[in-house]
């Protein structure tokens, strides 16, 4: 939480969260996927309930669906959650389908977007840009998370995209700048997966050279 407070107050102008074990499929009552806290959705909360934010998005890249983020927020409109994620029917943990879009007065404000195995980086950027980047644009985010998995790699051994370097790095470029048109600047990212250490570390700092890049 320290580093959500002082990006919320701009004493940083972001940060990564280099945490393990990852959080986004911890339910509320129960650990799952390697997740015991769902670190990103205590932030979330946080911002909202002890900070005063109004719009957090919450944009979840790792390869598997982050089902337990989005069940926290999945009733609620304060709280945006859009992910992009492997198949459903070929990858843990079976959930994130097209259809799965909130419910009650969160109806509208999760987003999921699967994709096929074996999808590379033109086919994802492209995606994102026509069904992703605009979505997040209309709910103009006062603050920014990011669930920040790299598993998409094409050398991770426990999926089947064929993502590079260059996926994050332009995911990151484009989060950061909608953080700097509508959030002032705010965004933080929290590691979430990433099993080979060799890709895990070269997209770690690909990521991080675009957060703290002078503009």
């Amino acid at each position: 939480l320290d580093g959500v407070i002082e990006v919320a107050e701009r004493r940083l102008d972001n940060a990564f969260c280099a945490v393990r074990p990852p959080g986004h499929h911890a339910e509320n009552d129960s650990a799952m996927g390697f997740c015991f806290f769902n670190n990103i959705a205590l932030a979330a909360e946080f911002l909202t309930r002890e900070m005063g934010f109004k719009r957090v998005l919450i944009f979840d890249f790792d390869v598997h669906h982050g089902n337990g983020t989005q069940h926290f927020f999945e009733e609620r409109a304060d709280i945006f959650f859009a992910s992009i994620h492997q198949d459903p029917r070929t990858s843990f943990p079976g959930t994130g389908f097209a259809h799965e879009r909130g419910s009650g007065g969160g109806a509208g404000f999760t987003l999921n977007v699967p994709v096929p195995p074996g999808m590379g980086d033109e086919e994802y950027l492209q995606i994102f840009y026509d069904q992703v980047q605009p979505k997040l644009e209309e709910y103009k985010p006062d603050f920014v998370l990011v669930s920040a998995g790299f598993d998409a790699h094409r050398d991770d051994p426990l999926a089947s995209l064929n993502l590079t370097e260059r996926t994050f790095r332009e995911l990151t470029r484009e989060l950061k700048q909608l953080a700097e048109q509508y959030a002032g600047g705010r965004i933080m990212s929290l590691l979430e997966g990433g099993y080979d250490l060799n890709a895990l570390s070269s997209c770690v700092q690909e990521h991080l050279l675009i957060l703290h890049a002078e503009d």
